[in-house]
This record gives C-alpha cells, sequence and structure tokens, in this order.
C-alpha cells in the first residue's frame, strides 16, 4: 500500500493537489525549487489563491501530514509515489516547452540511481501525446538504470477548473490513468481507491498515449464550444431581440449538447486552454494533420476582443479622452491567475487607443500590477473604480459585482454607461442608462412579453 507521496510543482496544480491528498491521510513530501515559494507554504501561506486552499494547507501543516524539501533524492529516498506537476509553457512557436519535464525526470531518475525499492511515477502535468513513452521513460531507465517493472511509469491528467480546484479534486467526473504497464496501472488505482473511498467516479484505463491524448482534445473540445457560442453572439447582436443567453439556453436543453461551456463573454483565456490548443495544433503539423478546425476556434477567440472594443467604442461615442472602469482581471472568478486574461487584453487594446483606465479585482491585483505596471488605475474599492468615468466594462464575473446597480453608475461616474462582457446583468434593469452587452440585439420599440 501506498502511504507517502511526493508533490513535485507546488503550483496551480501541485499544490492543491498536495493538500488533497494531505487531507485523506497520505503522508505528502512537497517539493519546489522555488524557495521562497516553500518558505510561504511552509508558514501557512498558499502563493496562489484557490477557494479553500488556505484553511487546507494550515491543517496539513498542522497535522504534519504535509512536510516540503527542494532535495530530489530526499522525496525519492522517502516516498513511494510521486506526481510531477511542472509547468510546460508555450515556445515560440506555440509548441510545449518541456524542459521542466525533461529536468525533473532527470532528477527523479538520477536520485533513483541510488535506491532498490520499486517507485511510481505519474506524470500530471499536460504533455504532448507520445512524451510520456519517448521522453520520461527514455530519461528514467538511461540514467538511472532500471527497466520497466523496477519502476513504475504512468500519465495521469488532471481536469482541473481553477478557483474549483479543491472541488474537482475531490468530485472527478473521471480518472484517467495511462500506465506503461499493468502494475503500474494497478499501483495508481489503488492510489485513487484509497483517496476517494466509496465515492469512487469511473475510471478509464488505456495507454500513456490516448490518455495524453484525452488531456489535449477534452480541452480542445471546451474552447470550442466556448468560440462556437461567442460566433453566435456576434450573430445575436445584430438581429432586433435576439439575446445569446436564450440560445445558449435552448441548446442546452439538448442532451447531445449540455449547457456547460455554452456562456458567451470575452472568450477563453487562463493558464491552460491558450497554451494547449496551441500546443495541440503545432503537434498536428508534426504528423502533417491540418487542423482547420482548431485554427478556427484560435482565431474567432481572438475576434471577441475586437467585438468587445468596438461595443465599449459605441457606448462611449469614441475612445478619445475617456476614462474607462475595468471590473475584474483575472482570467475567470476564483482565481488570482491572470494568465492569458482577457480582460488583461482588452485592457491594453484600450490603451493603445488613448483610454485612461481605472481597474478592480478582489484578488489578482498585485499579479496584473506585474503586467500592466503604471499604465492603469489601481482601486481597492467598486466605487473608486467609478469614479468619474464614462464607462464601466465588467469584465470578469465576481460575485462582487453582481449586485451592481444603475444608481451606483448614476452616483459616482461621469457618465453612466456599463458593458458587460460576461452576461451577468438583465439588461431590463439598467434601461435607464447606456447599456450594452455581450451577444444582446437591439432593443426593438415594440413590446414583447417574452
Amino acid at each position: 500500500m501506498i502511504e507517502k507521496i511526493g508533490i513535485i510543482g507546488l503550483g496551480y496544480v501541485g499544490l492543491p493537489l498536495a493538500c488533497a491528498l494531505a487531507s485523506r491521510d497520505f503522508e505528502v513530501i512537497g517539493l519546489d525549487t522555488d524557495l521562497e515559494r516553500l518558505k510561504m507554504i511552509e508558514n501557512g501561506v498558499a502563493p496562489i489563491y484557490e477557494e479553500g486552499l488556505g484553511e487546507l494547507l494550515q491543517s496539513a501543516l498542522k497535522h504534519h501530514k504535509l512536510t516540503l524539501t527542494s532535495d530530489y533524492s530526499e522525496l525519492v529516498r522517502i516516498c513511494d509515489a510521486c506526481f510531477m506537476c511542472v509547468g510546460t509553457p508555450s515556445n515560440p512557436d506555440g509548441s510545449a516547452n518541456l524542459k521542466h519535464i525533461e529536468e525533473t525526470a532527470v532528477m527523479i531518475a538520477d536520485s533513483l540511481r541510488h535506491e532498490t525499492k520499486y517507485f511510481l511515477i505519474v506524470i500530471r502535468s499536460t504533455i504532448p501525446p507520445g512524451t510520456t513513452l519517448n521522453i520520461v521513460k527514455k530519461i528514467i531507465e538511461e540514467r538511472s538504470g532500471r527497466k520497466m517493472g523496477e519502476y513504475g511509469l504512468c500519465f495521469n491528467p488532471e481536469f482541473l477548473r481553477e478557483g474549483k480546484a479543491l472541488q474537482d479534486i475531490f468530485n472527478p467526473d473521471r480518472i484517467v490513468i495511462g500506465a506503461v504497464d499493468e502494475k503500474s496501472g494497478k499501483m495508481l488505482l489503488e492510489i485513487h481507491r484509497k483517496f476517494h473511498g466509496e465515492f469512487m467516479p469511473p475510471v478509464l484505463l488505456t495507454t500513456p498515449t490516448n490518455a495524453e491524448i484525452i488531456k489535449y482534445a477534452s480541452n480542445v473540445f471546451l474552447a470550442t464550444k466556448i468560440s462556437f457560442i461567442n460566433m453566435i453572439s456576434q450573430i445575436c447582436q445584430h438581429l432586433p431581440d435576439a439575446d445569446v443567453k436564450v440560445v445558449a439556453e435552448g441548446m442546452g436543453m439538448d442532451k447531445r449538447i449540455g449547457k456547460e461551456f455554452l456562456n458567451a463573454g470575452l472568450g477563453w483565456g487562463g493558464s491552460c486552454f491558450p497554451k494547449d490548443i496551441k500546443a495541440f495544433l503545432r503537434f498536428g503539423e508534426t504528423l502533417g494533420v491540418k487542423m482547420k478546425l482548431v485554427e478556427a476556434v484560435i482565431e474567432v477567440n481572438e475576434l471577441q476582443i475586437e467585438d468587445a472594443l468596438r461595443l465599449a467604442e459605441n457606448l462611449l461615442d469614441g475612445f478619445n479622452g475617456k476614462i474607462v472602469s475595468v471590473l475584474g482581471l483575472a482570467f475567470k472568478p476564483g482565481t488570482d491567475d491572470i494568465r492569458e486574461s482577457r480582460s488583461i487584453k482588452l485592457i491594453e487594446k484600450l490603451i493603445e487607443r488613448g483610454v485612461k483606465v481605472r481597474v478592480h479585482d478582489p484578488k489578482a491585483l498585485e499579479n496584473a500590477r506585474r503586467i500592466l505596471g503604471n499604465k492603469v488605475e489601481y482601486c481597492s474599492s467598486i466605487e473608486e473604480c467609478l469614479q468619474e468615468s464614462d464607462l464601466c466594462i465588467l469584465a470578469t464575473e465576481w460575485t462582487e459585482y453582481k449586485e451592481l446597480d444603475p444608481s451606483t453608475l448614476q452616483k459616482f461616474m461621469r457618465s453612466p454607461a456599463l458593458l458587460d462582457c460576461r452576461r451577468i446583468y438583465d439588461p431590463e434593469r439598467f434601461r435607464g442608462i447606456k447599456f450594452a452587452a455581450i451577444g444582446l440585439g437591439p432593443r426593438s420599440s415594440h413590446d414583447n412579453k417574452f
């Protein structure tokens, strides 16, 4: 029975997994090479914002279920298995950069050379198909001197939503295990069985290559749904009384389609979709496969920013000399992650057009400051952000913003106007001021009982 598990890489994937495993009576060794990050975690401070993570981290430390190190040899010596949760950022051409995967495999292999026990290696990072067998396995065997059967190797993709990572770890839709051999798969399955107990989700046991494709294909498909409904939103904006929210609701009632990921807005962003979709596109090119649909998914996503700019310009009657308040900087609510944030991209486009921008976000202000510098004014409250502005843009649908009403805009803004880029407001409430929304057609003059 595997009792002691190492987690390599304590970021948005690794730290929630480490804390979750610790909460289910595993002894967890967390490894990161960022010593400042390790110090923060050791002091009970999560270096990232994720709902419930801070409390779970402090509990794990208090009950001595989580210890920290930067030493690979220590982790391999103490643990029975490890999960690789290191980053796979994009190369300039969009392909996946596997530098951290390769470096981690080398460090594990070099540490294994001095051990005699069986050790299970589980890759959690998103990697191109073939990486487990053609890169990681090769490095492990060449540098450790071991053959398959003397160690274990699996690819076990995560399907986490940032902001809901712990919820998704504890209650996944499915578990996909890409095992190099039968023993590896069985051992990883036992870890999941101990973790989930009677609430074990469905399991697919397959090859590493299939599991790698499943991860990429899942993200591409979800991004496709978002780009599709955003394309429909642009149709709706040209038609009187059309509303993409209603269209999406009707589509989602079809169980073949489903309602998830049919929310029109500024498009998809974050740490996963942009890099994974580009990486999959580049991977296809290496095989000579032209994925025109994936190219279109990316193109539609970029068009959403231009569409929002057009709506903003119409509400402002031109950008020159105007002040715009932007509510929300994180790429989605529930996280402080601003990687590939559509809000940040929109702000940069507004600045290029000579607009003065004020910004607010409940969690992501400091992260945004590292990107935007002194180009915008950072506000500690919604009211401060709205002060004397000409347009308010709702860019991230934080709960804090949902109660915003016309009276607040009229009280603080110079020229009350609202652009809802995440469709959280009822247009009827804002009939008294300038209002526009993604996917909302012009209101007709006749009464519409629907």
